[in-house]
């Protein structure tokens, strides 16, 4: 734990960094909005779904079990259609801010992941290109996998992904400026 003691000062600043500039990118670029669809039958599918007793939980349509993906009748459900995969949300407005929460938390996570990883592989006194490039690595790969996985297994269209695959780059940069800046010295 040595690492935090040492990075503690770019593991924080990193996390602001990244929140302000993604807050900056989401609500000034606005190029993610062209990512989400409407539904032609939105209220058809909202009344269908408002009669039933649904929990907050993440739903593939159709369900099935994997030993049950080559069931002649699981078979002609995937071939008729829909295929979807639904979450679903508690009832009411969602909260911005527990997400936003959420977010910084996350960004605090990939600056103490990127901290403990430089931390084995540099040695006190690296130059900033060093730093920046090892730490950038790091962090890209953090913000960057986890889209690529959803347009894989969950659908997420691909021009979706490289736009999120965007964000992660320059986040990644973010981090990585911040920890050149402040790597320590000798």
């Amino acid at each position: 734990m040595e690492f935090l003691a040492v990075l503690w000062l770019p593991i924080l600043l990193s996390a602001v960094f990244v929140f302000i500039a993604s807050s900056v990118m989401h609500m000034l670029l606005k190029y993610h909005a062209s990512g989400c669809m409407k539904l032609d039958a939105e209220e058809g599918v909202r009344a269908a779904m408002k009669g039933q007793t649904i929990k907050p939980g993440f739903y593939p349509i159709p369900y099935c079990k994997m030993e049950e993906m080559g069931n002649p009748e699981i078979v002609a459900k995937y071939d008729e259609g829909p295929v979807a995969y639904i979450t679903v949300l508690p009832n009411g407005v969602p909260s911005m801010s527990k997400s936003l929460t959420q977010w910084f938390l996350f960004t605090l996570g990939v600056g103490v992941f990127v901290a403990y990883i430089a931390h084995l592989t540099l040695a006190d006194g690296t130059d900033y290109l060093m730093a920046f490039r090892v730490t950038g690595a790091i962090a890209t790969l953090a913000y960057c996998s986890g889209t690529i996985m959803d347009s894989i297994w969950m659908g997420q269209p691909w021009k979706s992904c490289l736009k999120f695959l965007f964000d992660g780059l320059l986040y990644g940069l973010v981090t990585a400026g911040t920890f050149g800046w402040l790597w320590p010295q000798v």
